[in-house]
Protein backbone atom coordinates (compact mmCIF):
# COMPACT_ATOMS: atom_id res chain seq x y z
CA UNK A 1 0.00 0.00 0.00
CA UNK A 2 2.97 2.55 1.10
CA UNK A 3 4.64 1.52 -2.56
CA UNK A 4 1.47 2.55 -4.58
CA UNK A 5 0.60 5.56 -2.37
CA UNK A 6 4.43 6.50 -3.41
CA UNK A 7 3.92 5.48 -6.79
CA UNK A 8 0.64 7.82 -7.27
CA UNK A 9 2.70 10.73 -5.77
CA UNK A 10 5.35 10.36 -8.51
CA UNK A 11 3.10 10.11 -11.02
CA UNK A 12 1.00 13.45 -9.30
CA UNK A 13 4.88 14.77 -9.23
CA UNK A 14 5.37 14.43 -12.78
CA UNK A 15 2.36 15.94 -14.31
CA UNK A 16 2.29 18.73 -12.68
CA UNK A 17 5.87 19.31 -14.09
CA UNK A 18 4.77 18.10 -17.91
CA UNK A 19 1.53 20.48 -17.02
CA UNK A 20 3.96 23.31 -16.41
CA UNK A 21 5.70 22.96 -19.67
CA UNK A 22 1.78 22.24 -21.71
CA UNK A 23 0.37 25.96 -19.92
CA UNK A 24 3.89 27.89 -21.11
CA UNK A 25 4.01 26.37 -24.32
CA UNK A 26 -0.11 28.19 -24.29
CA UNK A 27 1.18 31.07 -22.77
CA UNK A 28 4.30 31.23 -25.72
CA UNK A 29 1.89 30.52 -28.57
CA UNK A 30 -0.89 33.18 -27.62
CA UNK A 31 1.52 35.50 -26.95
CA UNK A 32 3.25 34.94 -30.33
CA UNK A 33 0.16 35.22 -32.31
CA UNK A 34 -0.61 38.34 -30.47
CA UNK A 35 2.20 39.94 -31.89
CA UNK A 36 2.01 38.44 -34.95
CA UNK A 37 -1.51 39.61 -35.32
CA UNK A 38 -0.18 43.57 -33.87
CA UNK A 39 1.88 43.74 -36.42
CA UNK A 40 -0.28 42.38 -39.06
CA UNK A 41 -2.65 45.47 -38.25
CA UNK A 42 -0.48 48.21 -37.80
CA UNK A 43 0.83 47.14 -41.84
CA UNK A 44 -2.71 46.68 -42.93
CA UNK A 45 -3.33 50.01 -41.43
CA UNK A 46 -0.81 51.65 -42.84
CA UNK A 47 1.01 52.66 -39.22
CA UNK A 48 4.06 50.84 -39.64
CA UNK A 49 6.02 53.76 -40.44
CA UNK A 50 5.14 55.78 -37.08
CA UNK A 51 5.02 52.48 -35.30
CA UNK A 52 9.30 51.96 -36.11
CA UNK A 53 9.65 55.64 -35.80
CA UNK A 54 8.50 54.44 -31.45
CA UNK A 55 11.01 51.60 -31.72
CA UNK A 56 14.90 50.89 -32.49
CA UNK A 57 14.63 47.73 -33.85
CA UNK A 58 13.19 45.91 -36.74
CA UNK A 59 10.53 42.98 -35.44
CA UNK A 60 10.87 39.48 -36.96
CA UNK A 61 8.63 38.46 -39.83
CA UNK A 62 5.39 36.65 -38.52
CA UNK A 63 6.83 33.19 -40.40
CA UNK A 64 10.26 34.03 -38.75
CA UNK A 65 8.72 34.60 -34.65
CA UNK A 66 6.66 31.76 -34.98
CA UNK A 67 9.45 29.60 -36.28
CA UNK A 68 12.10 30.71 -33.95
CA UNK A 69 9.85 30.30 -31.51
CA UNK A 70 8.53 26.59 -31.64
CA UNK A 71 12.02 25.50 -32.46
CA UNK A 72 13.76 27.23 -28.80
CA UNK A 73 10.47 25.85 -27.19
CA UNK A 74 11.20 22.30 -28.69
CA UNK A 75 14.75 22.40 -27.92
CA UNK A 76 13.75 23.39 -24.34
CA UNK A 77 11.92 20.76 -23.76
CA UNK A 78 14.49 18.41 -25.35
CA UNK A 79 17.28 19.46 -23.23
CA UNK A 80 15.00 19.72 -19.93
CA UNK A 81 14.10 16.58 -21.02
CA UNK A 82 17.21 14.70 -21.48
CA UNK A 83 18.68 16.94 -18.47
CA UNK A 84 16.47 15.20 -15.89
CA UNK A 85 17.08 11.84 -17.21
CA UNK A 86 20.39 11.93 -17.48
CA UNK A 87 23.00 10.09 -15.44
CA UNK A 88 24.59 11.81 -12.26
CA UNK A 89 27.79 9.49 -13.01
CA UNK A 90 28.58 12.29 -16.45
CA UNK A 91 28.38 15.53 -14.78
CA UNK A 92 29.89 17.41 -17.85
CA UNK A 93 27.03 16.12 -19.64
CA UNK A 94 25.03 17.67 -17.28
CA UNK A 95 26.07 20.78 -16.68
CA UNK A 96 26.29 20.87 -21.03
CA UNK A 97 22.56 19.95 -21.44
CA UNK A 98 22.05 22.94 -18.50
CA UNK A 99 23.76 25.36 -20.66
CA UNK A 100 21.98 24.41 -23.65
CA UNK A 101 18.55 24.75 -22.12
CA UNK A 102 19.31 27.94 -20.91
CA UNK A 103 20.51 29.39 -23.98
CA UNK A 104 17.24 27.91 -25.81
CA UNK A 105 15.43 29.57 -23.08
CA UNK A 106 17.31 32.42 -23.76
CA UNK A 107 16.51 32.34 -27.31
CA UNK A 108 12.76 31.64 -26.65
CA UNK A 109 12.45 35.40 -24.57
CA UNK A 110 14.69 36.86 -27.53
CA UNK A 111 11.68 35.33 -30.07
CA UNK A 112 8.63 36.74 -27.96
CA UNK A 113 10.62 39.92 -27.35
CA UNK A 114 10.88 39.22 -23.97
CA UNK A 115 7.61 40.20 -22.73
CA UNK A 116 6.93 36.93 -20.79
CA UNK A 117 9.84 35.16 -18.46
CA UNK A 118 7.97 32.40 -16.78
CA UNK A 119 9.50 30.22 -19.09
CA UNK A 120 12.65 30.76 -16.54
CA UNK A 121 11.04 28.52 -13.87
CA UNK A 122 11.09 25.90 -16.40
CA UNK A 123 14.68 26.02 -16.23
CA UNK A 124 14.93 26.30 -12.47
CA UNK A 125 12.02 23.03 -12.18
CA UNK A 126 14.52 21.08 -13.95
CA UNK A 127 17.80 22.18 -12.14
CA UNK A 128 15.35 21.60 -8.63
CA UNK A 129 14.75 18.02 -9.91
CA UNK A 130 18.15 17.48 -10.31
CA UNK A 131 19.62 19.35 -7.27
CA UNK A 132 21.52 17.01 -5.19
CA UNK A 133 23.98 18.18 -2.07
CA UNK A 134 25.40 21.30 -1.09
CA UNK A 135 28.08 21.70 -4.15
CA UNK A 136 25.28 22.70 -6.96
CA UNK A 137 23.53 24.96 -4.80
CA UNK A 138 25.96 27.76 -6.37
CA UNK A 139 25.36 26.73 -9.46
CA UNK A 140 21.43 26.78 -8.96
CA UNK A 141 21.41 30.49 -7.21
CA UNK A 142 23.93 31.89 -10.24
CA UNK A 143 21.32 30.53 -13.35
CA UNK A 144 18.56 32.16 -11.39
CA UNK A 145 19.96 35.41 -11.03
CA UNK A 146 21.63 35.05 -14.03
CA UNK A 147 17.99 34.53 -15.98
CA UNK A 148 16.06 36.89 -14.37
CA UNK A 149 18.91 39.63 -15.03
CA UNK A 150 18.56 39.00 -18.27
CA UNK A 151 14.74 38.48 -18.18
CA UNK A 152 13.71 40.93 -15.54
CA UNK A 153 15.57 43.77 -15.75
CA UNK A 154 16.20 46.20 -19.03
CA UNK A 155 19.82 44.24 -19.24
CA UNK A 156 18.59 42.12 -22.00
CA UNK A 157 16.57 45.45 -24.09
CA UNK A 158 19.51 47.32 -24.17
CA UNK A 159 21.82 44.45 -25.69
CA UNK A 160 20.07 42.74 -27.91
CA UNK A 161 17.26 45.87 -28.86
CA UNK A 162 14.30 44.09 -29.14
CA UNK A 163 11.06 46.03 -29.40
CA UNK A 164 9.12 46.16 -25.85
CA UNK A 165 5.95 44.46 -25.16
CA UNK A 166 4.64 48.28 -24.12
CA UNK A 167 4.76 49.44 -27.64
CA UNK A 168 2.83 46.75 -29.36
CA UNK A 169 -0.07 47.38 -26.45
CA UNK A 170 0.28 51.00 -27.11
CA UNK A 171 -1.59 50.65 -30.79
CA UNK A 172 -4.95 50.00 -28.61
CA UNK A 173 -7.39 51.83 -26.96
CA UNK A 174 -6.69 52.10 -22.93
CA UNK A 175 -8.93 49.72 -22.06
CA UNK A 176 -7.49 47.02 -24.26
CA UNK A 177 -4.55 48.00 -22.90
CA UNK A 178 -5.63 47.60 -19.31
CA UNK A 179 -6.80 43.88 -20.70
CA UNK A 180 -3.73 42.96 -21.64
CA UNK A 181 -1.72 43.89 -19.00
CA UNK A 182 -4.31 42.29 -16.72
CA UNK A 183 -4.05 39.13 -18.72
CA UNK A 184 -0.08 39.08 -18.98
CA UNK A 185 0.35 39.76 -15.14
CA UNK A 186 -2.61 36.76 -14.72
CA UNK A 187 -0.46 34.06 -16.84
CA UNK A 188 2.88 34.87 -14.80
CA UNK A 189 0.79 34.49 -11.67
CA UNK A 190 -0.85 31.39 -12.79
CA UNK A 191 2.80 30.11 -13.82
CA UNK A 192 3.96 30.88 -10.44
CA UNK A 193 1.23 29.03 -9.00
CA UNK A 194 2.04 26.03 -11.11
CA UNK A 195 5.85 26.42 -10.57
CA UNK A 196 5.02 26.45 -6.57
CA UNK A 197 2.92 23.53 -6.29
CA UNK A 198 5.31 21.67 -8.32
CA UNK A 199 8.34 22.31 -5.63
CA UNK A 200 5.77 21.48 -2.83
CA UNK A 201 5.29 18.42 -4.64
CA UNK A 202 9.02 18.07 -5.38
CA UNK A 203 10.53 18.88 -1.96
CA UNK A 204 7.23 16.39 -0.29
CA UNK A 205 8.50 13.48 -2.67
CA UNK A 206 12.69 14.20 -1.75
CA UNK A 207 11.63 14.27 1.93
CA UNK A 208 9.56 11.13 1.35
CA UNK A 209 12.30 9.51 -0.60
CA UNK A 210 14.95 10.20 2.25
CA UNK A 211 12.51 8.94 4.85
CA UNK A 212 12.65 5.99 2.84
CA UNK A 213 16.25 5.72 2.56
CA UNK A 214 16.40 5.95 6.21
CA UNK A 215 14.01 3.26 7.07
CA UNK A 216 16.05 0.99 4.87
CA UNK A 217 18.97 2.17 6.58
CA UNK A 218 17.80 0.94 9.34
CA UNK A 219 16.33 -2.13 8.51
CA UNK A 220 19.97 -3.14 6.75
CA UNK A 221 21.48 -2.07 9.85
CA UNK A 222 19.27 -3.84 12.13
CA UNK A 223 19.89 -7.41 9.13
CA UNK A 224 23.50 -6.80 9.58
CA UNK A 225 23.16 -6.98 13.67
CA UNK A 226 20.88 -10.30 12.75
CA UNK A 227 23.65 -11.38 10.67
CA UNK A 228 26.26 -10.74 12.98
CA UNK A 229 25.13 -12.44 15.81
CA UNK A 230 23.81 -15.37 13.58
CA UNK A 231 27.75 -15.82 12.52
CA UNK A 232 28.80 -15.55 16.09
CA UNK A 233 26.29 -18.58 17.00
CA UNK A 234 26.92 -20.26 13.41
CA UNK A 235 30.96 -20.23 14.73
CA UNK A 236 30.01 -21.32 18.04
CA UNK A 237 28.02 -24.52 16.77
CA UNK A 238 30.48 -25.19 14.08
CA UNK A 239 33.40 -24.90 16.73
CA UNK A 240 31.17 -27.67 19.05
CA UNK A 241 30.46 -30.10 16.27
CA UNK A 242 33.77 -30.16 15.61
CA UNK A 243 34.60 -30.88 19.17
CA UNK A 244 32.29 -33.72 19.30
CA UNK A 245 33.55 -34.74 16.12
CA UNK A 246 37.19 -34.91 17.25
CA UNK A 247 35.55 -36.98 20.36
CA UNK A 248 33.91 -39.42 18.41
CA UNK A 249 36.89 -40.18 16.30
CA UNK A 250 39.24 -40.63 19.37
CA UNK A 251 36.44 -42.60 21.18
CA UNK A 252 35.99 -44.82 17.86
CA UNK A 253 39.68 -45.53 16.81
CA UNK A 254 41.44 -45.21 20.56
CA UNK A 255 38.37 -47.26 21.91
CA UNK A 256 38.17 -49.88 19.53
CA UNK A 257 41.98 -50.19 19.83
CA UNK A 258 42.48 -50.58 23.23
CA UNK A 259 39.26 -52.78 23.75
CA UNK A 260 41.35 -54.82 21.64
CA UNK A 261 44.40 -54.26 23.06
CA UNK A 262 43.10 -55.08 26.86
CA UNK A 263 40.97 -58.58 25.75
CA UNK A 264 44.06 -59.31 23.98
CA UNK A 265 46.65 -59.27 26.90
CA UNK A 266 44.05 -60.59 29.20
CA UNK A 267 44.18 -64.02 27.22
CA UNK A 268 48.19 -63.52 26.93
CA UNK A 269 47.85 -63.91 30.84
CA UNK A 270 45.76 -66.88 30.77
CA UNK A 271 48.23 -68.86 27.76
CA UNK A 272 51.37 -67.20 29.08
CA UNK A 273 52.63 -70.80 30.99
CA UNK A 274 50.67 -73.04 28.99
CA UNK A 275 51.09 -72.12 25.46
CA UNK A 276 54.03 -69.84 25.24
CA UNK A 277 53.96 -69.92 21.47
CA UNK A 278 50.48 -68.91 21.01
CA UNK A 279 50.74 -66.33 23.35
CA UNK A 280 53.95 -64.69 21.83
CA UNK A 281 51.83 -64.71 18.44
CA UNK A 282 49.17 -62.93 20.42
CA UNK A 283 51.63 -60.44 21.38
CA UNK A 284 52.41 -59.66 17.93
CA UNK A 285 48.71 -58.90 16.78
CA UNK A 286 48.41 -57.35 20.04
CA UNK A 287 51.46 -54.94 18.74
CA UNK A 288 49.77 -54.03 15.34
CA UNK A 289 46.32 -53.57 16.85
CA UNK A 290 48.06 -51.24 19.03
CA UNK A 291 50.25 -49.36 15.93
CA UNK A 292 46.96 -49.21 14.13
CA UNK A 293 45.31 -47.39 16.64
CA UNK A 294 47.98 -44.70 17.04
CA UNK A 295 48.04 -44.39 13.29
CA UNK A 296 44.03 -43.96 13.36
CA UNK A 297 44.23 -41.30 16.45
CA UNK A 298 46.80 -39.19 14.22
CA UNK A 299 44.20 -39.58 11.42
CA UNK A 300 41.29 -38.82 13.40
CA UNK A 301 43.26 -35.67 15.03
CA UNK A 302 43.85 -34.52 10.90
CA UNK A 303 40.38 -34.80 10.26
CA UNK A 304 41.43 -37.97 7.99
CA UNK A 305 39.72 -41.05 7.11
CA UNK A 306 40.65 -44.54 9.38
CA UNK A 307 43.84 -45.63 8.09
CA UNK A 308 42.18 -49.08 6.63
CA UNK A 309 39.54 -47.22 4.22
CA UNK A 310 42.74 -44.99 2.88
CA UNK A 311 44.40 -47.98 1.87
CA UNK A 312 42.22 -50.57 0.76
CA UNK A 313 38.47 -50.38 -0.61
CA UNK A 314 35.88 -50.33 1.87
CA UNK A 315 34.80 -53.61 1.47
CA UNK A 316 37.81 -54.95 2.31
CA UNK A 317 38.65 -52.59 4.92
CA UNK A 318 35.52 -54.04 6.71
CA UNK A 319 36.19 -57.32 6.59
CA UNK A 320 40.06 -56.08 7.81
CA UNK A 321 39.03 -54.59 11.02
CA UNK A 322 36.56 -57.65 11.81
CA UNK A 323 38.89 -59.92 11.53
CA UNK A 324 41.83 -57.88 13.30
CA UNK A 325 39.53 -57.01 16.27
CA UNK A 326 38.62 -60.67 16.14
CA UNK A 327 41.79 -61.72 16.27
CA UNK A 328 43.12 -59.27 19.42
CA UNK A 329 40.00 -59.90 21.04
CA UNK A 330 39.27 -63.61 20.70
CA UNK A 331 35.85 -62.47 20.10
CA UNK A 332 33.92 -64.69 16.80
CA UNK A 333 32.56 -62.41 14.58
CA UNK A 334 30.69 -63.52 11.16
CA UNK A 335 30.50 -60.69 8.55
CA UNK A 336 27.59 -61.74 6.26
CA UNK A 337 27.06 -59.58 3.28
CA UNK A 338 24.29 -60.27 1.57
CA UNK A 339 23.94 -57.10 -0.98
CA UNK A 340 26.24 -54.55 -0.84
CA UNK A 341 25.02 -50.93 -2.42
CA UNK A 342 27.05 -50.05 -5.75
CA UNK A 343 28.22 -46.25 -4.93
CA UNK A 344 28.46 -45.09 -1.15
CA UNK A 345 29.65 -41.93 -0.57
CA UNK A 346 32.72 -41.33 1.59
CA UNK A 347 30.76 -39.73 4.56
CA UNK A 348 28.29 -42.91 4.93
CA UNK A 349 31.45 -45.33 4.37
CA UNK A 350 33.14 -43.43 7.19
CA UNK A 351 30.12 -43.72 9.39
CA UNK A 352 29.09 -47.32 8.66
CA UNK A 353 33.02 -48.17 9.72
CA UNK A 354 32.67 -45.95 12.88
CA UNK A 355 29.36 -47.76 14.03
CA UNK A 356 30.67 -51.49 13.43
CA UNK A 357 33.57 -50.59 15.37
CA UNK A 358 31.24 -49.37 18.22
CA UNK A 359 29.41 -52.35 18.11
CA UNK A 360 31.94 -54.93 17.92
CA UNK A 361 33.93 -52.26 20.83
CA UNK A 362 30.83 -52.74 23.27
CA UNK A 363 29.78 -56.26 21.95
CA UNK A 364 33.04 -57.11 24.11
CA UNK A 365 33.71 -54.87 26.64
CA UNK A 366 29.83 -54.49 28.11
CA UNK A 367 28.42 -57.82 26.51
CA UNK A 368 31.70 -60.07 27.16
CA UNK A 369 30.30 -61.65 24.00
CA UNK A 370 31.64 -64.74 22.40
CA UNK A 371 30.11 -64.27 18.93
CA UNK A 372 28.87 -61.78 16.77
CA UNK A 373 26.91 -61.32 13.59
CA UNK A 374 27.00 -58.68 11.23
CA UNK A 375 24.61 -58.55 8.73
CA UNK A 376 24.19 -56.03 5.76
CA UNK A 377 22.36 -55.76 3.02
CA UNK A 378 20.09 -53.23 1.06
CA UNK A 379 16.23 -53.10 1.14
CA UNK A 380 14.53 -50.65 -1.81
CA UNK A 381 17.33 -48.09 -1.45
CA UNK A 382 17.89 -48.47 2.48
CA UNK A 383 20.78 -49.92 3.85
CA UNK A 384 19.99 -52.04 6.55
CA UNK A 385 22.94 -53.37 9.20
CA UNK A 386 22.34 -55.65 11.63
CA UNK A 387 25.29 -56.42 14.63
CA UNK A 388 23.89 -59.16 17.16
CA UNK A 389 25.67 -60.46 19.70
CA UNK A 390 25.65 -63.18 22.46
CA UNK A 391 26.63 -61.52 25.46
CA UNK A 392 25.02 -60.38 28.76
CA UNK A 393 22.44 -58.22 27.22
CA UNK A 394 20.91 -55.51 29.63
CA UNK A 395 17.94 -54.66 31.33
CA UNK A 396 17.46 -50.83 29.94
CA UNK A 397 19.85 -49.53 27.19
CA UNK A 398 21.14 -46.01 28.62
CA UNK A 399 23.13 -44.42 25.49
CA UNK A 400 26.68 -43.45 27.17
CA UNK A 401 29.11 -41.67 25.14
CA UNK A 402 29.62 -43.99 22.75
CA UNK A 403 25.90 -44.92 21.28
CA UNK A 404 25.44 -40.76 21.63
CA UNK A 405 27.75 -40.58 18.96
CA UNK A 406 26.54 -43.52 16.88
CA UNK A 407 23.07 -42.25 16.93
CA UNK A 408 24.78 -38.14 15.88
CA UNK A 409 26.69 -39.67 12.97
CA UNK A 410 23.40 -41.19 11.95
CA UNK A 411 21.70 -38.44 12.12
CA UNK A 412 23.89 -37.02 9.63
CA UNK A 413 22.74 -39.06 7.48
CA UNK A 414 18.99 -39.22 8.40
CA UNK A 415 19.72 -42.66 9.34
CA UNK A 416 18.20 -44.28 12.31
CA UNK A 417 19.70 -47.00 14.84
CA UNK A 418 17.37 -49.46 16.83
CA UNK A 419 18.85 -51.24 20.26
CA UNK A 420 17.20 -54.45 21.29
CA UNK A 421 18.43 -56.86 24.45
CA UNK A 422 17.09 -60.30 24.67
CA UNK A 423 19.80 -63.48 24.62
CA UNK A 424 22.34 -61.05 23.67
CA UNK A 425 22.17 -57.04 22.58
CA UNK A 426 20.99 -56.59 18.92
CA UNK A 427 21.97 -53.24 16.59
CA UNK A 428 19.64 -52.24 14.16
CA UNK A 429 20.99 -49.80 11.33
CA UNK A 430 18.77 -48.23 8.39
CA UNK A 431 20.67 -45.95 6.56
CA UNK A 432 18.88 -43.74 3.47
CA UNK A 433 21.28 -44.51 0.42
CA UNK A 434 19.31 -41.48 -1.80
CA UNK A 435 17.00 -38.68 -1.21
CA UNK A 436 18.14 -38.33 2.53
CA UNK A 437 20.86 -36.19 1.65
CA UNK A 438 23.79 -35.50 3.99
CA UNK A 439 24.50 -33.14 6.70
CA UNK A 440 28.43 -32.73 6.92
CA UNK A 441 30.38 -31.58 10.04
Amino acid sequence: MTGLLRAVRGRAFEDVHWLLYAYNAIVIALLTAFLCLTQYKIHMSMGAYAFMKQVHALPFSPLESIFLTALAFLLLTLFGWMYRLGSGDNRARLYLLLMLEIAACMVLMRSVNFAYDGVVLLVVADMMQRYEGHHRAYLLIGAMVVLYLIANVNLGLYQTKVIPFEAYISYYDSTTQSVLLALRSACSSLNTILFVSYLVLLIKNKNEERERIRLLNEKLEEANQRLRAYAIHAGRMAETRERNRLAREIHDTLGHALTGITAGLDACMVTLESAPEFTRAQLARIRDAAQKGITDVRRSMKKLRPDAMEKLPFQEAIAAMTAEFAASSGMEVALDVQQWPANLREDQEDVIYRVLQESLTNAHRHGQAKHVRITIGENVGILCIRIADDGTGCTEVTPGFGLRHMQERLYLLHGTVNYESADGFTVEVAIPLSGGGSVHD
